[in-house]
């Protein structure tokens, strides 16, 4: 009886105590048992939200069926490097040596049906990771390459090991990097015409009219003796070829370029050039690895001639419609002649197992003619003559190729 009238008076004051004395343990309590699972749901909800981002933007660029065709769109975000890169050769580095202007870095490559992704160095790092990647070409290349060193350089800073490999004379054409922490090697084979050549152009730099001997049916040993073990091989060139020329094949003499006062290309040197490249890797027994073709990197020089007070004064982008405006001399004709070999080395190369791939950079970088370094490609107190508007300048368009190189090699993949 004591117990039941206890009961009874402690029910008769729970009435009499405010509600929220009871939800606020409950609350707790209910908090306590419900926030891993809440957390749990939310860290699970973010995971699944940012994997379908991933796949979308995957199927975005995957269908992109042509890279190549677009236009320069304004970009507001920042370069990937600035000027104090340690890997950019005096002559592209503009801003250092006084470039008024930066415009030039505010565009991307907008191709007409996708997005071009930004280029993401982890991501291109993994890709080629225990491999190694040589530029075959002219200074061209040379210019990729260093702009690839760039892109890379927030992540990883590789080794210079070149000494191992070419004596001190041949310093100032090859280059070997290595990157440790990846087992990453990046090489740069001067070979400006692809195919052996009496090589005056060392001897005499001076004399830019002597003609150069080039044997048409015989690659360049300087990367044909190098390139076996090599799994990525991008070529490129196509400034040297403006230059006279005696060729031969068989060892006979079967043309000439710019020979007996004529100023005319002859474009039969150039075809059969990138016909004995692109066969020679082909056919190469011990090459396993993917074969890039990047295609002309037009100038633009106006008012006169690269030796003949030419400049690139220009600050902004060509539209489609502006784009012939500066018109390199030969350029269709060039450009075409890499495409129809291309296409001919591709179609054979499938029947033996050999991999090409494209980088067609012709038409985006013929409407930057605010990318090349003009007077500001070498040091304002250097008496410098002549006005570069054939390399680009770095940061610059040139970096937009390396963004077409990764995605090739995410969709090509070893």
């Amino acid at each position: 009886v004591m117990e039941s009238c206890e009961a009874t008076e402690i029910l008769k004051s729970a009435k009499n105590i405010p509600k929220t004395v009871f939800l606020f343990p409950l609350t707790a309590f209910i908090l306590v048992l419900l926030l891993p699972l809440l957390i749990h749901f939310n860290q699970s909800s973010s995971k699944v939200l940012f994997t379908t981002t991933v796949v979308e933007n995957q199927t975005t660029t995957t269908n992109c069926n042509n890279l190549f065709s677009g236009k320069w769109v304004p970009y507001l975000g920042q370069p990937y490097y600035n000027e104090t890169c340690p890997f950019i050769t005096e002559k592209q580095n503009c801003l250092i040596h006084g470039r008024p202007d930066s415009d030039f870095l505010k565009w991307r490559w907008k191709p007409d049906d996708c997005e071009l992704p930004l280029f993401d160095a982890k991501v291109f790092l993994k890709i080629v990771k225990g491999k190694s990647m040589a530029f075959v070409g002219d200074s061209i290349g040379r210019n990729q390459m260093e702009s690839l060193l760039c892109l890379l350089n927030n992540v990883a800073r590789p080794e210079d090991i070149t000494t191992k490999y070419v004596s001190n004379e041949d310093l100032t054409y090859f280059k070997w990097w290595f990157y440790a922490d990846y087992n990453f090697t990046i090489t740069m084979l001067w070979s400006p015409f692809l195919v052996k050549s009496s090589k005056s152009y060392i001897y005499n730099s001076s004399n830019f009219y002597k003609p150069e001997s080039l044997y048409l049916d015989e690659p360049d040993t300087a990367w044909t003796s190098r390139i076996e073990n090599y799994d990525y091989v991008i070529f490129s060139g196509g400034q040297w070829f403006f230059r006279p020329f005696t060729f031969y094949e068989k060892n006979q003499i079967v043309g000439c370029q710019k020979c007996n006062n004529s100023i005319e290309l002859n474009y039969y040197g150039y075809k059969k050039a990138y016909r004995t490249a692109l066969k020679t890797i082909m056919n190469h027994k011990q090459f396993k690895g993917l074969a890039f073709l990047a295609t002309h990197s037009p100038n633009h020089f106006e008012n006169g001639e690269w030796n003949k007070g030419g400049g690139c004064n220009r600050t902004q982008p060509f539209s489609n419609e502006q784009k012939w405006e500066v018109h390199p001399y030969g350029l269709e004709i060039l450009h075409q002649i890499q495409m129809d070999e291309f296409s001919a080395a591709k179609k054979n190369a499938s029947e033996n197992g050999s991999r090409f791939g494209l980088i067609d950079i012709t038409e985006a970088m013929l409407m930057r003619p605010d990318g090349h370094p003009n007077k500001y490609g070498h040091a304002l107190n250097k008496n410098v003559s002549v006005n570069d508007c054939v390399h680009w300048c770095m940061p610059g368009p040139v970096d937009t190729i390396n963004e077409i190189f990764l995605y090739m090699i995410m969709r090509m993949k070893l």
